[in-house]
């Protein structure tokens, strides 16, 4: 199934930016098939779906998130962005990557990266 990779998570005040990258390897189709998604977990919270971003290129975005957050991806690197403006406490959370072919959600999760919100 590959890997992916998180980075780019750390400490940040309120109103802030980051900038989150995915990098996968060893999948076993081209990554452009892929859909990939962003999630994000909070202690004591449920995993949740933060943004998508389809082969096609197509996006959505929790309602949580929208105007703020915006996916995008880098077929040539095998790569898949989150930039995140106007941080709140509440996004405080480990932000994971998955990618998906077709209907069929990839069960391996990388080790995802921290993002603290907080002056």
């Amino acid at each position: 199934q590959g890997q992916v990779v998180e980075s780019g998570g750390g400490l940040v005040q309120p109103g802030g930016s980051l900038r989150l990258s995915c990098a996968a390897s060893g999948t076993v189709r081209p990554f452009s098939l892929y859909d990939m998604a962003w999630y994000r977990q909070a202690p004591g919270k449920e995993r949740e779906l933060v943004a998508l971003i389809q082969s096609i290129g197509r996006t959505t975005y929790a309602d949580s998130v929208k105007g703020r957050f915006t996916i995008s991806r880098d077929n040539a690197k095998s790569t898949v962005y989150l930039q995140m403006n106007s941080l709140k406490p509440e996004d405080t959370a480990v932000y994971y990557c998955r990618k998906r072919y077709g209907s069929a959600w990839s069960e391996q999760w990388g080790q995802g990266t921290q993002v603290t919100v907080s002056s």
